[in-house]
């Protein structure tokens, strides 16, 4: 009986991109940014939404509860499905079911006809982050991926920071508008993605990012033996919780600025939402780039380096919220705002890298997977939670006060998720950066 073959792997793995690995993330940033800003234009057109179809506030929170709660659910399958498939492909066809429902979201006549739609919704997006991330570890090995991982994320924050576009549409042209066109965009783009983006051809014998699959059966993997398998990691399951505990911060500065800058400013709705938003994103937009060179340049030094690059974002975002919740002074505010979001980009752009590491590449979407459902989990809580806080009288800097804890326990986890083995101090030499 012959001894099976290992399987051959890409050649982007070994470290240098593959052809076509910078033109797979331009796409990709796209489509992040279509992913973003589908989700959260109806959150930005309320008042327009409800004039047309009667409901009440609660009824309309939970419009977007019912997507988090699907998604959630759903995405650690899509990742499981990514696994199974050419994730180009699944890419394609999420992007095109999403944009058909955000289409077909404008025809809406009824509020059970919205829910269906963000439920279909949410179950289309589902596929799509965890296929990108590991279609962007199959092309970008050791010495790219936490760049080409900051680069499409750059795309999902400038989505997220577009979402209030369908609120000015609306406005102007009415509420069905802002769907209609960018269903007809994404529908557009899905066409030119199964054109252009492919999965790399297999081949080549470099050293993966993350766990090797030389020498293990190929034989097919039930979901069930997956999750179980990912689940008696330890170390994933840290990374789970550490992924939950920064969702809780970053959640709890995009959920209540507005409503603190508002109060201790005296700032209108609008500005206060701007001025948050706007510096927080924009911090995040050259965080995500600058700490992707520079853990690319550390991690091919050193396994630990992109582990640190997190640990000192955590450490920098730390007295920012001080200042942020002490401070009488709006410059200083929007200032340390923009740090904070430079600084929370250094981890966030290096999770999948470290993920990939600790996991079998078999399994890098499932794990994704898991990791965004457990984000997005936390995520639709605090929506709930911070209403209930509010009524309690609960005082935002509180809130702030918590996160710094959640915080500090983050950088704990990441220390204990780093590869062992290794000296944690090398730093980053000429050397290692060839």
């Amino acid at each position: 009986m012959t001894k099976p073959e290992a399987p051959t792997r890409h050649h982007g793995i070994a470290g240098i991109p593959v052809p076509g690995a910078w033109l797979a993330v331009g796409l990709l940033f796209v489509v992040g940014m279509l992913n973003y800003i589908d989700r959260l234009t109806l959150i930005t057109m309320r008042m327009s939404i409800k004039e047309a179809i009667p409901m009440t506030d609660a009824q309309f929170g939970l419009l977007t509860t019912i997507f988090l709660w699907v998604y959630a659910l759903l995405t650690p399958f899509a990742g499981f499905i990514a696994d199974s498939v050419d994730c180009s492909r699944l890419i394609a066809f999420s992007l095109l079911g999403w944009s058909t429902t955000t289409w077909l979201t404008a025809h809406a006549t009824s509020y059970g006809e919205l829910v269906a739609a963000r439920t279909v919704l949410a179950v289309c997006e589902a596929c799509y982050l965890p296929a990108a991330g590991t279609l962007i570890g199959k092309y970008h090995g050791n010495r790219t991926i936490s760049l080409a991982t900051g680069i499409h994320l750059t795309g999902v924050i400038g989505g997220a920071s577009l979402g209030g576009v369908g609120g000015w549409l609306a406005q102007k042209h009415g509420w069905q508008f802002p769907f209609e066109l960018l269903g007809l965009v994404g529908i557009g783009y899905a066409v030119v993605l199964l054109v252009f983006l492919r999965d790399p051809k297999i081949g080549g014998e470099g050293v993966s990012v993350g766990a090797d699959t030389a020498n293990k059966p190929t034989d097919r993997i039930r979901f069930g033996e997956t999750l179980i398998e990912l689940l008696r990691n330890g170390r994933f399951v840290l990374a789970l919780v550490f992924y939950a505990l920064v969702g809780i911060a970053g959640w709890t500065f995009l959920g209540w600025m507005p409503a603190f800058l508002g109060e201790h400013f005296k700032l209108a709705e609008g500005k206060a939402g701007l001025i948050a938003t706007g510096c927080l994103n924009g911090g995040a937009l050259v965080g995500y780039l600058i700490g992707g060179v520079w853990a690319d340049r550390w991690g091919r030094a050193n396994p630990v380096g992109r582990v640190w690059v997190g640990i000192i974002g955590l450490g920098l975002a730390l007295p920012c919220v001080f200042f942020i919740a002490t401070t009488g002074s709006l410059a200083v505010v929007a200032a340390a705002l923009v740090v904070f979001g430079f600084s929370k980009a250094l981890p966030d752009a290096n999770i999948i890298p470290i993920v990939f590491n600790i996991t079998d590449s078999r399994h890098r979407a499932t794990a994704l997977g898991l990791l965004y459902a457990a984000g997005t989990t936390v995520g639709g809580a605090l929506i709930f939670l911070g209403g209930a806080l509010r009524d309690a009288h609960v005082g935002i800097t509180s809130v702030f006060y918590a996160g710094m804890i959640g915080m500090v326990m983050s950088a704990g986890l990441l220390w204990l998720i780093r590869p062992h083995g290794v000296s944690p101090l090398t730093l980053p030499s000429r050397k290692g950066s060839e």
